[in-house]
């Protein structure tokens, strides 16, 4: 029994840790996000470079995700942690030094942006190594009736850091440190600073199971990149506990109708998440300086309602796939356009935390209509998909927000909620129900 509860200690220390990774490296990210728009306006940066440091890490994240996953499977999966929470802080520090540089006025404001979109593709490149590794070691050390648990616990780390990083960033700006303005620089360093303990951390407690075989079983899985309001989906978790037999399209019939919706509301989310930031400067008339706790505000409601959904809300309800992806939308749609008429932080607020509340919903209605479509021997390949679609929503969709919100403030909230409401007839029209889809 000793030897026993000794061995459970060890797991639950492990578990413990790979949860701080996981929430190190959404808190971290997200915090970013929350500064920027702040950053970019106090050097002079258009908005659109602002969102486009963003699209660039997402697209590296959703390139360099699938290939760390393979790898995590063939080699070690310390190596990999390290290597992800290695890539974090490097490309952290980085940014750190070139928004710094910007703030002092060394270099221009978008010199300095552009060196600081060098850095985010380290992040890109390589912060994406960290979780399906981690999601390896985890399922290694389970049986298969505690996998899913475990995995969907783990999961919710970086929905978790979503609401972390935006309400801690404010806390994190520094004054004059040795001579020199850091400013809004601060998040970056400090963030860095604690990805480097975890990386200590990690090196110390894990053992180096480089001439460990992996297990048969048990693989990891690429992640989305991980964003405000990008609250997890559970795509990851079911492509660490299935097996990878039946290659699935993302035309193939029985999910095109799931994958399209997928990716609409996708995009829609991102393109109102982005913009947020520069939403509530110039409605609420604030001063960069003075912006980053009211930001913060609206992306902790924000993020706290989409995991109220997911966490609180759906686990209560009895609601097939289609009814989520439904009732997502009709919430999505009126958040979203009350989002671009709101002029106070209290309204702001409010309508992005329904918007956020039916996005809450649409997501794992999405997961579970794709995952429901198929068979069991196809549940790791549209997984993959499934996460995709999710990290593909971050590429452009920053992007698109923000050069709607350059051309009129309201326009990319009400582009997405009429994305929402034609989305609407668009799944009553093509998504089945499961047991449809399934032939039932």
């Amino acid at each position: 029994m000793t030897g026993t509860g000794r061995e459970d200690a060890r797991i639950d220390r492990r578990f413990a840790l790979m949860f701080l990774v996981m929430l190190t490296i959404a808190a971290g990210n997200t915090a970013l996000q929350s500064v920027l728009p702040a950053l970019g306006r106090s050097l002079g940066v258009a908005d659109s470079a602002v969102a486009g440091a963003f699209s660039v890490s997402a697209l590296l994240w959703v390139i360099a995700a699938p290939f760390w996953a393979n790898r995590s499977d063939r080699h070690g999966r310390r190596a990999m942690i390290l290597l992800g929470i290695g890539g974090f802080s490097v490309s952290l520090t980085l940014c750190g030094l070139f928004l710094m540089a910007g703030i002092n006025h060394w270099i221009g404001g978008t010199a300095a942006f552009g060196c600081f979109i060098a850095g985010r593709l380290i992040y890109g490149a390589f912060g994406a190594a960290a979780p399906p590794a981690v999601q390896a070691l985890v399922a290694g050390e389970t049986t298969r009736a505690e996998r899913t648990r475990a995995l969907t616990l783990l999961a919710s780390a970086f929905g978790l850091g979503t609401i972390l990083g935006p309400a801690i960033a404010p806390y994190l700006i520094l004054g004059s440190v040795g001579g020199l303005e850091v400013g809004l620089a601060g998040p970056a360093f400090l963030f860095a600073l604690f990805g480097v303990a975890v990386w200590i951390t990690v090196r110390r407690m894990l053992p180096d199971d480089r001439i460990v075989a992996p297990h048969d079983d048990t693989h990891g899985a690429s992640s989305a990149y991980p964003s405000i309001g990008g609250a997890p989906s559970g795509a990851s978790v079911t492509a660490a506990t299935q097996s990878h037999v039946e290659q699935v399209g993302y035309t193939d019939p029985r999910i095109r109708a799931w994958m399209i919706a997928g990716l609409v509301m996708g995009h829609a989310q991102a393109m109102t998440g982005q913009a947020i930031g520069f939403l509530v400067i110039d409605r609420l008339n604030l001063a960069p300086a003075l912006a980053l706790e009211p930001t913060g505000i609206v992306l902790m409601m924000g993020a706290g309602a989409a995991l109220l959904a997911q966490w609180g809300i759906i686990p209560r309800l009895n609601l097939t796939p289609r009814q989520l992806v439904l009732t997502g939308l009709v919430l999505a749609a009126a958040g979203t356009a009350l989002t671009g008429i709101a002029t106070s932080l209290y309204t702001i607020a409010t309508a992005y935390a329904l918007a956020s509340l039916g996005f809450g919903f649409t997501r794992p209605g999405f997961t579970a209509g794709a995952s429901l479509a198929v068979g069991a021997n196809a549940q790791g390949s549209v997984a993959g998909k499934v996460t995709s679609i999710n990290g593909a929503s971050f590429v452009l969709g920053p992007s698109i927000g923000v050069g709607l919100y350059e051309a009129q403030h309201s326009l990319p909230y009400l582009v997405a909620g009429a994305a929402c409401v034609v989305l609407i007839g668009y799944a009553w029209a093509t998504l089945n129900e499961a047991k449809d889809a399934l032939g039932g």
